[in-house]
């Protein structure tokens, strides 16, 4: 999207934000009701003061956490035009390292309901097919057969995101708008045979409920109702995407078609008291006349497929972000396209298609996935409320400020804190599955980062030496013509701390190991920034021309292509002079004033001489064997294509203990029993 339309409301961003934004609260209508009524024992089993409290909660449990905590505060709270939990967790992590916690376990949750929304939108689609006449015939009459068009369906979804999706995106904002409509104008049209159903807007039903005895499940029918706003999250993370003003100028639209449709299925349920009684139905496919059924049908499978690509691209950017601040591993991230912000990421499209298949074929029904649905969201939507209050806390100016901080806190943390609750009902019959994709995340995310601070605590005072006492010699070992040319230009993937210590390690491979001889030694640091697309460099020679130390400032969206960058920086500073220029004799590129590359990584492997115990131990193996189970690491910095080496060398954490040998006189050799005896 253009930077022009993220600026400004207009009638193609508002269409571009439909398409983009609302895929999965815009779906929810397809199993809201149905999970309502089927968790108060079935049709049979409801009456006129449950189907209109019902729909109270979800529209106020919409309004409240939607449009007031997502759309009037959360959007507020963007980095640079950026929107979701880490770059809410960017813009407050310097007030207290503690907030690391709520940004690891909601982005945790985060990625865990990118496996679970694809599973249920596309099978609770699939499954209006069920039962239904084609020329006499039911095509498909099994639950067996919702289950294989379902999974061929996120086949092909999944096997279409290496191509990219700028093409595909394009035709999302009109179809999600036809599908919005749809939904308005079924429910209005089943609406007005009892519009009496309007009495739901007064938030005294919903309340009403809760403590009615009509209400089988009791407060735990939260779970439930939370899922018509499973999709909040996602108006939040998509905002640099659309833009903030296009989100609050689509969104009355977005919601009155919503509600509009669950005043629909509610007076279809009231008007149809003894449908069912004994079978499993699904109000949204009852409300549509048989005659366009099999139309709605497909409209709603591609408004779900539109959906689940939603949920997988924004899983895609939630992983580069994670990896960026340090949370995962660095993974090989693709292009497919021009458009700002979309990415590819292979090995999470692999992971995410065989989970969300895995669901799919565990659970076996929509109702089955509802139950694991949800709980990870109202997780995930806790922890953005814990950190929505530290960013307003940031901006308070003054001590009436503070105190509405604290009603916020309190409102909102209570709020969700009950629908968690309520959806922790539903662990037995599922909702463990949605924890434990949850906890495998987060065991990744929580070694990942604070393994890396257990290593850097730990290293050894002699880890690091000072570049710039080194300087000398690499000049030297640079012209001299005793040792052959290993490449023009040799840069090594290493961070340099305050602009002057350096891994001895780094050091030991250009000069002890076989000494590495080159015009220029380059030592390259990428940083990342809060900022999301920074994209910028800084130098420091030491008064050399061959020794350069580079200090690459990237935004945590921004590609990071270390093989364009530093050539561009090569001709930067031989054209100012910085550096000694680089003619090549032998060339197929006539003027050529950049020689070869040799670019280095150094990896570190756990030596048995680390002194580290227990915990500690086990949390830097596991964080090296994540490393080493990661992608190659030459993808990690753009160097797929580069002449890249990766040089392993033992990790020694801790104060090592002297080992000695004694030595003895020959004479005593013949005296030495050895285990060949």
């Amino acid at each position: 999207m253009s930077k022009d339309l993220q600026k400004k409301t207009t009638a193609a961003g508002l269409l571009i934000a439909i398409g983009i934004v609302y895929g999965d609260i815009g779906t929810s209508p397809l199993y809201v009701m149905k999970s309502i009524v089927a968790g108060n024992g079935g049709i049979a089993n409801v009456n006129r003061d449950f189907i209109i409290g019902s729909i109270s909660l979800v529209l106020w449990t919409v309004t409240l956490l939607t449009t007031l905590q997502t759309v009037f505060i959360a959007l507020k709270a963007t980095n640079h035009g950026e929107g979701g939990i880490f770059a809410l967790y960017a813009l407050i992590r310097k007030r207290a390292k503690w907030l690391v916690l709520p940004a690891l376990i909601g982005g945790a949750a985060i990625l865990a309901d990118g496996t679970l929304t694809p599973a249920v939108t596309v099978t609770t689609a699939i499954e209006g097919l069920k039962g239904m006449q084609f020329g006499g015939n039911v095509p498909v009459n099994t639950q067996e057969m919702v289950i294989i068009i379902t999974v061929i369906i996120l086949l092909f979804l999944f096997a279409i995101q290496r191509m990219g999706t700028s093409i595909i995106g394009k035709a999302f904002g009109p179809i999600m708008f036809i599908w919005f409509t749809f939904l308005g104008v079924i429910g209005a049209m089943n609406m007005v045979g009892d519009l009496s159903i309007l009495k739901a807007i007064n938030p005294i039903y919903a309340i009403k409920l809760l403590f009615s005895p009509y209400n089988k499940a009791g407060i735990f029918i939260l779970g439930s109702i939370f899922l018509a706003t499973t999709g909040a999250e996602a108006l939040y993370s998509d905002v640099g995407h659309v833009g903030k003003g296009n989100i609050i100028g689509s969104w009355p639209y977005v919601f009155v078609c919503l509600a509009l449709n669950y005043f629909g299925q509610g007076v279809w349920i009231l008007n149809n008291p003894g449908y069912h009684t004994t079978g499993d139905f699904n109000p949204f496919f009852e409300i549509i006349p048989e005659n366009i059924r099999l139309a709605a049908i497909i409209l709603a499978t591609v408004a779900a497929v539109i959906a689940s690509q939603a949920l997988i691209t924004g899983s895609f950017t939630l992983v580069a972000e994670a990896s960026g601040l340090k949370f995962l591993p660095r993974m090989n991230i693709i292009y497919p396209s021009t458009e700002k912000g979309q990415i590819y990421i292979p090995s999470v499209n692999k992971m995410l298609c065989c989970a969300t298949i895995a669901l799919v074929l565990y659970f076996r029904t929509s109702a089955h996935m509802e139950a694991a649905y949800g709980l990870s969201i109202t997780i995930s939507m806790l922890m953005t409320t814990i950190m929505l209050f530290e960013w307003l806390q940031m901006k308070a100016k003054n001590i009436h400020m503070t105190f509405w901080n604290w009603i916020f806190l309190i409102f909102f943390g209570a709020l969700n804190l009950m629908f968690m609750i309520s959806s922790l009902s539903k662990f037995t019959h599922g909702g463990y599955v949605s924890l434990l994709i949850t906890g495998f995340i987060l065991g990744i995310m929580y070694v990942w980062f604070y393994g890396n601070k257990i290593r850097d605590k730990r290293e050894s005072h002699n880890a690091y030496v000072r570049l710039d006492e080194y300087t000398d010699m690499l000049t030297n070992l640079s012209h001299d013509d005793d040792y052959p040319t290993y490449a023009t230009n040799v840069v090594y993937m290493a961070k340099v701390k305050y602009n002057k210590f350096i891994k001895r390690e780094v050091l030991y491979s250009i000069l002890d190991k076989r000494p590495k001889r080159a015009r220029a030694y380059w030592f390259v640091t990428v940083n990342v920034t809060n900022e999301p697309f920074t994209a910028e460099y800084a130098v420091n020679t030491y008064g050399t021309k061959n020794v350069i130390n580079v200090q690459l400032f990237l935004g945590f969206k921004k590609q990071t292509s270390v093989n364009v960058y530093i050539r561009q920086i090569v001709h930067d500073l031989i054209a100012d002079g910085t550096i000694e220029p680089q003619p090549q004799e032998y060339t197929t590129t006539p003027g050529r004033d950049v020689g070869d590359f040799s670019f280095v990584i150094v990896n570190d492997v756990i030596s048995p001489q680390t002194q580290l115990h227990g915990w500690e131990r086990w949390m830097v193996e596991t964080r090296v064997w994540l490393q080493n189970l990661s992608s190659n690491p030459a993808s990690w910095f753009g160097l797929e294509f580069a002449d890249t080496v990766v040089e392993r060398v033992p990790l020694i954490l801790g104060r090592p203990n002297p080992s000695h040998i004694k030595r003895v006189a020959p004479k005593n050799f013949s005296n030495m029993k050895t285990n060949d005896e």
